[in-house]
């Protein structure tokens, strides 16, 4: 019966992202970000200027998720920062000592953009040392795996779903990752409720699903998946080779990963379903109830980037 609840005949490519205290939503022509503060609602709008609008071949299947997911980053860390501007100075934490590097010996607008390009660089580099650098150096600490590769891919699959699940759960039991979380949960419902066709508001929103099936933490574990599938091909006992293998197969990872999440938020069947169902339980951990306030940015940020030619943001 839930999942009838879910049923929409509209689906949209409108997506977005919970910021500190706000929410930024992104259309086919425009994103906006709205952020709730001491005086208010907070409104910023900018229009979208793609890469692949300007590179044709990089909107092409399999080459498009990778332009995606570093076009998502770059912005949704830009649009992280100017949400946490907005904080009231004397709950701001002070600067590390890279930000007050970078604030020395640049300025203005090259000061901000490098910030945001060293917190991307540094967040990638994370990933892959938790994703593809660890699992891979830890089973092959195990001599029984050593040449055994079936076992040895299934192995640091498994590993890497452990540390996802782990660090999910830690960054979970903080009081400002919850309210983040919160905020995610009102994006979900309220893209839901734009998709099932009813009037934007807080009495409509409330009720509509938390889990969505094009979130990007359905990505994540979906790259998880696929990474098995794909790195079977590696046949080296090698640690440090099958890094490099795992490194340069990566792009076909996420190729792959971002056409299997755009095909379940495309169809309704018992597939999709099926493919959608594991990254709908980890939106268990990545989103929350959110209250009305919450609901409130969210509805705001979606009637600011919902086209003014009807359907034309349809998925």
């Amino acid at each position: 019966m839930k999942r009838k609840t879910e049923d929409c005949s509209f689906r949209t490519s409108i997506g977005g992202q919970a910021l500190i205290e706000g929410i930024l939503m992104r259309g086919p022509k425009k994103q906006a970000v709205v952020c709730r503060t001491r005086d208010g609602l907070v409104e910023k709008t900018e229009e979208l200027k793609l890469v692949r609008d300007k590179y044709p071949i990089l909107g092409l299947p399999f080459i498009r998720g990778v332009v995606t997911l570093f076009d998502s980053l770059f912005k949704g860390m830009a649009a992280l920062t100017y949400s946490a501007s907005l904080v009231p100075p004397e709950e701001q934490s002070e600067p590390d000592k890279l930000d007050q590097w970078i604030e020395a010996h640049f300025e203005g607008e090259k000061a901000q953009k490098t910030i945001i390009g060293t917190a991307v660089a540094l967040g990638v580099a994370l990933s892959l040392f938790l994703f593809i650098f660890l699992p891979a150096f830890l089973v092959g600490l195990i001599p029984a795996l050593k040449e055994n590769f079936l076992a040895r891919n299934l192995s640091e699959g498994a590993l890497r779903i452990v540390i996802l699940l782990v660090y999910m759960r830690l960054i979970c039991e903080m009081n400002d990752v919850k309210r983040l979380f919160a905020y995610h949960g009102a994006e979900h419902k309220t893209i839901f409720c734009y998709e099932h066709g009813k009037p934007l508001t807080v009495e409509n929103v409330r009720p509509e699903s938390r889990f969505h099936p094009r979130c990007g933490t359905s990505f994540l574990l979906v790259v998880i998946v696929v990474s098995i599938l794909v790195n079977s091909v590696v046949r080296l006992s090698n640690s440090f080779a099958r890094m490099g293998c795992h490194l340069l197969l990566l792009p076909v990872v996420v190729g792959v990963s971002y056409e299997i999440n755009r095909w379940c938020g495309r169809h309704d069947n018992a597939l999709s379903a099926a493919l959608s169902a594991p990254g709908k339980w980890l939106q268990r951990m990545t989103t929350n109830e959110p209250d009305d306030g919450m609901i409130e940015c969210a509805i705001r940020a979606m009637e600011l980037v919902i086209p003014e030619e009807k359907g034309s943001d349809a998925w």
